[in-house]
């Protein structure tokens, strides 16, 4: 299975796992995630793919051709190893095969909010090298990275100080008419004082990629957005492409919920002027029914690719609610072909909805595990690394877990979730609508304070956990919770039980998601469950009340009260 390459050098001066202190260790096996969805009912026919084709919180898509090739990132905001790098030869089917931020050394998260930090990535590749442009939201703003391989290993960043905003990404003038110049475009402040919430501009600036600097002066491309009487929001995400003698500035528009959408302009020269088109937005779903059968929502900051074959296609995001704007797996990366309409491209036209099943691109497929769909992953910890998928809080500065022999081996350290600190924390992406996630723990809590277990995580605000816990001088298994700012840092205690188990003895955990449901359950033997908490309220998970740009996260958690 392929691993997560974090840079052990870093953690040179870290224990090695056997020298991690016995009573502050947490070791977990048998992990086990399954998940599906109300859409699967939809068929997909053998000519067909499914979406979305990235379950779960894979926000912000962005998208690049090499040869036969394409490749994928992501945001990944404060969870770390971020901007996560897929790889496809149909765009249907995606591998992870790195992350671009692995070094604990390359970026510092400090204590953000979960939804800070590193924001939407763009990537592109020329001249035998690849460029992702990405933006620290405070932590250090816009910044390049580069790879002669996607896998890595990525540069460290570069700096970009005069690019101001967010949502920076870098295009090459080649093919016909092209120069061979390098534009970096990106959401900022208007020239002047912002007239309303959400007034921001598109601009453009000359990049040199020999330097590694921006040169000349930066120029508007876009104020306010396409229909400026509107007063639209957040144009943001842009990408400029070429096509037939004509520069396309393609951008979101409406801000990232329910009125989110993607717009298009042209014109003759990269610098512009750029001309709407008239039948604008290219992509949305709002104004569609809210009671429409299984909606998908929210759609927008799209990136468009070619094909070996002359096909375009655009990935872009769009979530899938359980409730009215209700749904905990994040922003997800969806996939629609596009269609050239009088030299314009319209990814689908007003009023129609997303379609969960769409006929393939013709392309070879890789052979991988699936992304979309139902589907049960089962995680032995067989080492050294934990997978790709796999993240923790903030970006650790020592090593306190070890991945070995089926054991996922995690240091009961100080830092706590809830506290805006780097917890012991590894967890994976919540993918389905309905999950179920289960381990084993063998935890030996000492201390009033110490706990052990499974948590499900939007941020620290608002998270989940069951597991063993020391409280006046008992072990417990427990539901514990946090649903906002006002509860204690350590949780609220929902549901307890007293538990015996002999020494080295496992205790089971699961947490069952149904929509906006939390069922946690817990057993000594296995196929054996005792419920300890049913139909707990899941939806202080989602977006809409815990709030921010990320994805339920399901993993496991060790906390030691002392060290």
């Amino acid at each position: 299975m392929m691993r997560t390459m974090l840079t052990l050098a870093l953690f040179a001066s870290a224990a090695p796992a056997a020298a991690l202190a016995a009573p502050n260790t947490a070791q977990f096996s048998n992990f086990v995630y399954s998940g599906s969805d109300p859409s699967d009912a939809v068929r997909a026919a053998p000519d067909q793919y499914r979406n979305p084709i990235l379950q779960g919180f894979y926000p912000d898509p962005s998208v690049v051709r090499v040869g036969k090739d394409f490749y994928l990132v992501n945001s990944t905001f404060a969870w770390f190893p971020g901007l996560p790098i897929h790889h496809s030869t149909d765009l249907v089917h995606w591998e992870q095969i790195g992350n671009a931020l692995d070094r604990p050394g390359m970026l510092d998260f400090k204590r953000l909010g979960l939804s800070r930090a590193v924001f939407a990535p763009a990537i592109t590749h020329h001249d035998g090298l690849f460029y992702i442009l990405n933006t620290c939201v405070d932590c250090g703003g816009n910044f390049l990275i580069t790879a002669k391989d996607p896998k890595g290993p990525w540069s460290d960043p570069v700096w970009l100080p005069e690019v101001g905003g967010i949502d920076a990404s870098l295009f090459f003038d080649e093919g016909e008419g092209g120069d061979g110049r390098a534009w970096i475009v990106n959401n900022d402040n208007p020239p002047g004082q912002p007239e309303y919430q959400g007034h921001r501009a598109i601009w453009i600036q000359e990049y040199d990629p020999k330097a590694q600097k921006t040169i000349g002066p930066r120029s508007v491309l876009l104020d306010k957005g396409v229909n400026p009487a509107a007063k639209p929001i957040w144009p943001e995400g842009p990408h400029i492409l070429k096509k037939d003698g004509w520069y396309y500035l393609v951008a979101a528009e409406g801000g990232t919920a329910e009125g989110h959408s993607q717009v298009v302009l042209r014109g003759k020269s990269v610098t512009g002027p750029y001309v709407p088109y008239k039948d604008n937005p290219i992509l949305t779903q709002r104004g569609l029914p809210k009671d429409r059968p299984l909606p998908i929502t929210s759609a927008g900051h799209a990136d468009l690719v070619d094909t070996p074959d002359g096909k375009w296609w655009a990935t872009f995001l769009a979530v899938r609610p359980y409730g009215d704007d209700l749904y905990n797996t994040g922003r997800e990366t969806f996939l629609l072909p596009v269609e050239w309409k009088d030299g314009w491209p319209v990814i689908l036209e007003n009023g129609q909805t997303i379609p969960y099943v769409k006929t393939a691109p013709k392309l070879p497929a890789l052979k991988t595990a699936p992304t979309s769909g139902p589907f049960t992953a089962k995680e032995t910890f067989a080492g050294p690394e934990l997978p790709k998928g796999w993240m923790t809080m903030r970006i650790p500065t020592a090593r306190w877990w070890s991945v070995k022999g089926g054991i996922l081996s995690v240091e009961a350290r100080k830092d706590r979730l809830g506290g805006n600190e780097q917890p012991s924390v590894w967890a994976r992406r919540q993918q389905h609508m309905n999950a179920t996630v289960s381990t084993t723990v063998r935890f030996e809590p000492k201390a009033d304070g110490d706990k052990a277990g499974l948590a499900a995580i939007q941020n620290d605000a608002f998270y989940w956990f069951v597991g063993l816990v020391r409280d006046g001088g008992k072990t417990l298994v427990r539901v514990e919770k946090r649903t906002g700012a006002g509860d204690p840092a350590d949780g609220v205690v929902v549901a307890e039980k007293p538990v015996s188990l002999a020494k080295g003895q496992g205790l089971n955990l699961r947490i069952n998601v149904k929509g906006g449901g939390l069922d946690f359950a817990y057993g000594t033997a296995p196929g054996q469950w005792e419920t300890l908490k049913a139909d707990a309220d899941g939806a202080s998970l989602s977006t809409k009340v815990a709030g921010g740009f990320v994805g339920t996260m399901l993993g496991v958690y060790a906390h030691g009260a002392e060290q």
